[in-house]
């Protein structure tokens, strides 16, 4: 029932929404300066042709005439579309979060989704990770097929929890609606065996996840008192990865503590994220293994913020907000300096859609180069996500391109101004004016 209505509300013919499915054209880009995500470079005037959603060609500087289907870009820079690989569209944080996920229904979040999708699209976010949500599989499915409009998305359907651990979905029920709905199990997403762990890997496969997200600690936002401590056994993060590797299926794992990021790490997972209380060990095992480090410094700053204001989280998770996420940053300034691999996130949906670029200031505050931030966001992510057809503006390459006025390298706060987004060819925001209504190419 709940399938049915997420598709009734996504996938329902509008001729509003229906607009956005404007095919790809032919068009030249005329880039005032290119970033090169393989070098982290910033490159002079480019033309960058694209046919058919494709880069055709990418040549240096720009010719003197130009055809009418010429974009005008030489005020910015053009960079390779953004990708943030952990986001929850379904949602966005507010002091009424809790009490909604009893009032409101998912037909209600469904709708929500097709607004925050959106809006981190024009924000420059051409793909994004979506970690944990009934809603993301049916909405990629939708934006895939042109009904509304956002980033391509790869979904994790629910998360994969332990019993009373970080996204258990029954957590802070009284015990009269837990005797009535019975203990959730790996159909839900909770196992507590190997076997379990087996069931909901395949259960993510017939829903159609195209990632497996586990929390392997426990969480801030989530209704119980501990946020770090570990919540999985090596076997059973183990039994997960393996079964997701039969599936082609890569592992991100939720974890603030030290002990649950050890045992993750040793059992074959693909990131860590937020990783709040890493250590020395943890680095070490990271580098050995290869794990890539998703920070989410956004969220963290964001919870510790919000936790000074009385009424915005219950009070079992408040102090888990102040304590928790005042550290994130610390810590990948210290991940980063140690050579730990990084892939660009931010967890929104704990903050503002659309408000995602910020976390690019927030690395460069903490000690990464802004080229590098960059390439967080480019052709780590795409190293991340396990795919070769984005994150670089190459020949070949998906056409995703995003602009921002003046010298990101000079000031990373430009990417709070991001004026041009093309995704798969299609143009979705032009410089100097409002995004496009139809999502038409030029």
């Amino acid at each position: 029932m709940r399938t049915l209505l997420l598709s009734l509300v996504l996938l329902a013919p509008c001729t509003a929404l229906a607009q956005a499915a404007a095919p790809p054209a032919d068009a030249e880009l005329h880039c005032g300066r290119l970033f090169d995500a393989r070098s982290g470079q910033l490159l002079g005037p480019h033309t960058v042709s694209v046919r058919d959603g494709r880069i055709a060609a990418v040549s240096a500087g720009i010719p003197a005439a130009s055809g009418g289907g010429a974009l005008d870009l030489r005020g910015h820079t053009c960079m390779p579309g953004w990708t943030d690989l952990h986001v929850h569209l379904e949602d966005q944080s507010s002091p009424q979060s809790y009490s909604e996920g009893f009032r409101l229904d998912p037909v209600d979040y469904a709708f929500r989704s097709v607004g925050y999708a959106e809006k981190t699209l024009l924000a420059g976010f051409t793909s994004v990770r979506d970690l944990g949500g009934d809603v993301a599989p049916h909405l990629r499915d939708a934006i895939n097929q042109g009904r509304v409009r956002g980033p391509r998305i790869f979904a994790a359907g629910r998360s994969i929890a332990t019993t009373g651990g970080h996204a258990d979905p029954t957590n802070g029920y009284n015990s009269t609606l837990s005797h009535l709905l019975g203990p959730p199990g790996p159909t839900e997403g909770v196992i507590n065996s190997i076997d379990d762990a087996r069931q909901a890997v395949r259960q993510r496969y017939k829903e159609g996840s195209d990632v497996i997200k586990i929390t392997a600690t426990g969480g801030v936002l989530s209704y119980a008192k501990s946020g770090d401590a570990p919540q999985f056994t090596v076997d059973e993060v183990k039994a997960v990865v393996d079964i997701a590797r039969d599936y082609g299926y890569r592992v991100a794992a939720h974890a603030h503590g030290t002990e649950g990021m050890k045992r993750a790490v040793v059992a074959g997972v693909t990131s860590i994220e937020h990783g709040t209380y890493m250590d020395d060990e943890v680095v070490r095992l990271m580098k050995q293994h290869g794990t890539w480090y998703v920070p989410t410094i956004y969220a963290g700053r964001f919870v510790a913020d919000k936790a000074k204001i009385d009424g915005y989280f219950p009070e079992v998770v408040r102090p888990k907000a102040a304590r928790i996420g005042a550290q994130i940053q610390d810590t990948f300034a210290r991940a980063y300096k140690a050579g730990v691999k990084i892939g660009f996130g931010t967890d929104m949906g704990v903050g503002p859609h659309g408000d995602n670029a910020r976390e690019f200031i927030y690395m460069v505050e903490a000690g990464m180069p802004a080229a590098a931030a960059l390439q967080a966001a480019t052709i780590r992510a795409a190293e991340v996500l396990g795919v070769d057809d984005q994150g670089v503006v190459e020949a070949g390459r998906r056409a995703d391109i995003v602009a921002v006025p003046g010298d990101p390298l000079a000031d990373i706060g430009v990417v709070m101004a991001v004026d041009f987004v093309m995704k798969d060819g299609v143009v979705h925001r032009r410089p100097g004016g409002a995004p496009t209504t139809t999502g038409a190419a030029p």
